[in-house]
């Protein structure tokens, strides 16, 4: 019997909640049918108190047996359409559901006007929500049971050694963009921006900056993170000859096969091969469990999980209604700072109306609340190794700038969520070590169109003697959100607008800061010789351009050759330096990280990288962003670690590791001192299971973001 015990207590505990959720939901039916007149729970007559609270009851009932049991399907639909109707389809849907409860009723006792169902519905939702999460976390012995239970489907208990916990589990939380100098300030002071984050600063942790390739942007060193190796990615964005074909870090196909050749090279599934979960990243890591995953976004069938992480949170319509609220929130949030800084004629400002406000929306609400409920799963249910991005703040420093007020704002929120994931860590079955960590800086500057009434093709195509449009134009935004929300919502990935044209003359591609120009009609690298004997003012025309920094060739005769402003030239194998070198203001590291870029097969036939004054930190992104990075230049390239002190430093001496596969080196470290070397894998292993993340989970603690 006394095996039965806990059982029968469980299922008690649980028929307990149940009713106390039906309950509050019931007096809340009752309060705002006295309170909303469109809004009734009486026959034409009239009732009696006793037979209005009972049909207030049988409402909440069917309301609640309808959420739980069709929500889920509808959930499957609605994931279908464009993001800017979420919000909207949310509410209405969760309206009608309510509607349909009413309809349920007898003798006709309950109706409302639709308007007056979606607003009951909303509260109803949130009521219930609320009293469930406040009874179960009460309870730390059903909180986890029922928590573990929902995140991971009945995975295996976590075996005990000795009767000791078993090893803990690491959660690497990746902060996209956040750059050293950024975190290292909202840390700072008496009232810092980011007050967890801050108080493990001053106990547990240690900040330790880390220095990225030439290539200073999430595909590099998120390939570099968790799959090992950044070789052959020069960029963002780069066009190769053999194909025809222009690769994008975050295009699914792309991220797919970036993988596939990480993987191939280093012979090692990844990070995460070793029981990891890989959440809201461009890459799996080689992680069994996957959500919001891109590189598996461009699968067919029952290995494509990218979404599966939004129908698991999704799936709770108090859930969808509480983040569907801060959508619309943050879409207005967003209007209302673009207008603000067009009325104070800040500069420099970019043009932010059309879709912009909800590919911000979803990156800054949508994203994170998924990515966050899905990390918190992972947690309850044991997992040893967990990898997270949040982008929130890369998708708005792109377009307010990296120091602006919009900006502090994310990184506030940024802080509740780590501390959300922190308080949760109490909960699980094993102690968790948390790392946050960013995959690059940003910095600061006027677009390169803005600043100089042209775009990088208009200036290479008059180079070349080609026609050059009348009107300056501005590149697109590669910010990482746009295309990301297209594969969450399974849109066709965009063909052109990305500088690969279909006519004649040079690819011209952007990647912040960073340019590059290939010649498709000729194939395999063009030296500086051929190029100059085709376009004999190219070059010059580039390399002494105001808003160019300096131009990376390869000469037949010198091998690798940087080329700046006046006829100044550093010729990287040689170390001759005429003049000066283009490269000097770019400090330390600049000339093996170009030298290196050189060495990759894709580099393309002129690499181009905006001027940098270092007397500011500004450099000239050649897309439409006033925050930027992935070149050299300021604080994109500096990024951080902040790890516990009980780990060993990143490096022996000090100092700061360089180029992602560095970081990979450090984090896999970690891992093995906590668990023994993770065994690689050759693959990334798929399974059908989903982790689904408890629904309310993220109201643990109160969010403030709206």
């Amino acid at each position: 019997m006394s095996m039965r015990r806990p059982g029968w207590r469980s299922v008690g505990g649980t028929a307990l909640r149940v009713l106390a959720v039906w309950a509050v939901s019931t007096l809340t039916m009752l309060v705002l049918a006295a309170a909303l007149p469109d809004f009734r729970l009486q026959s034409a007559d009239g009732d009696s108190a006793t037979r209005t609270g009972v049909t207030a009851a049988l409402g909440a009932g069917a309301f609640g047996l309808l959420g739980a049991l069709v929500w889920p399907l509808l959930v499957r639909a609605l994931l279908l359409v464009p993001a800017f109707v979420l919000g909207l389809l949310v509410f209405v849907l969760n309206g009608s559901l309510l509607l349909i409860a009413l309809s349920l009723l007898p003798d006709g006792r309950g109706s409302a006007e639709p308007e007056t169902a979606v607003v009951v519905a909303a509260v109803m939702s949130a009521a219930s929500s609320a009293t469930s999460t406040f009874l179960t976390v009460r309870d730390d012995g059903a909180y986890r049971r029922r928590l573990a239970r929902m995140a991971g489907r009945g995975r295996r208990s976590l075996g005990r050694q000795d009767g000791h916990r078993p090893p803990p589990g690491t959660v690497f939380l990746q902060l996209d963009g956040v750059g050293h100098d950024v975190l290292s300030a909202a840390v700072r002071g008496k009232r810092p921006l980011m007050e967890t984050v801050a108080r493990w600063h001053r106990t547990t942790h240690a900040l330790t900056p880390w220095r990225t390739d030439w290539s200073s942007q999430t595909g590099a060193s998120q390939l570099g993170i968790l799959h090992g190796s950044t070789e052959d990615v020069p960029a963002f964005r780069w066009y190769e000859k053999e194909t025809g074909q222009v690769m994008v870090s975050n295009r699914p196909t792309s991220a797919a096969e970036l993988q596939r050749r990480a993987t191939a090279r280093t012979g090692d599934g990844g990070l995460l091969t070793v029981d990891g979960a890989s959440r809201g990243n461009l890459f799996t890591g080689g992680a069994d469990q996957l959500a919001l995953v891109l590189s598996v976004a461009a699968r067919r069938g029952r290995h494509n999980r990218s979404r599966s992480g939004y129908f698991a949170y999704f799936s709770d319509p108090a859930n969808a209604t509480r983040t569907a609220g801060s959508f619309i929130a943050e879409v207005f949030r967003e209007i209302g700072q673009s207008t603000r800084a067009r009325l104070r004629r800040e500069t420099p400002r970019l043009r932010r109306g059309g879709l912009y406000p909800f590919i911000r929306a979803f990156a800054t609400v949508v994203e994170r609340d998924v990515v966050v409920a899905a990390v918190i799963g992972d947690i309850l249910s044991g997992r040893t190794a967990v990898y997270a991005d949040l982008v929130a703040y890369d998708e708005v420093a792109h377009h307010s700038g990296p120091y602006s007020r919009d900006t502090h704002q994310v990184l506030r929120r940024l802080d509740r969520a780590v501390a959300l994931i922190a308080k949760v860590t109490e909960h699980a079955p094993r102690d968790y070590r948390i790392v946050l960590l960013s995959d690059h800086g940003q910095s600061p500057g006027e677009p390169f169109a803005d600043r100089f009434g042209l775009t990088l093709e208009d200036l290479v195509r008059a180079g070349c003697g080609l026609p050059v449009s009348r009107r300056a134009r501005s590149a697109a935004s590669g910010a990482e959100a746009r295309d990301t929300a297209r594969a969450a919502l399974r849109r066709p990935e965009r063909e052109g607008g990305d500088g690969s044209g279909g006519g004649r003359g040079p690819v011209v591609l952007a990647s912040g800061n960073l340019g590059l120009v290939s010649f498709p009609d000729v194939p395999g690298r063009m030296t500086r010789e051929q190029i100059d004997a085709r376009h004999p003012s190219l070059l010059r025309v580039l390399a002494d351009h105001p808003g160019i920094g300096f131009l990376l060739v390869r000469s037949a005769e010198h091998g690798p050759v940087v080329l700046g402003a006046g006829g100044a030239e550093h010729h990287l194998d040689s170390g001759l330096v005429i003049k000066e070198s283009p490269l000097a203001p770019f400090g330390e590291g600049a000339v093996e990280a170009v030298r290196r870029t050189d060495r990759f097969p894709h580099t393309a036939d002129i690499m181009i990288n905006s001027a940098y004054r270092p007397e500011t930190g500004e450099v000239h992104a050649f897309e439409s962003q006033i925050g930027s990075h992935g070149g050299l230049g300021g604080p994109q390239s500096d990024a951080f670690l902040l790890w516990p002190r009980e780990l060993t430093p990143p490096t022996l001496d000090g100092s700061p590791p360089v180029g992602a596969e560095a970081v990979h080196r450090v984090l896999r470290r970690w891992l093995d001192e906590a668990h023994g070397p993770q065994v690689p894998a050759e693959e990334s292993p798929l399974t059908d299971e989903i982790t689904t993340p408890f629904p309310a989970i993220t109201r643990v603690i109160p969010d403030k973001t709206r």
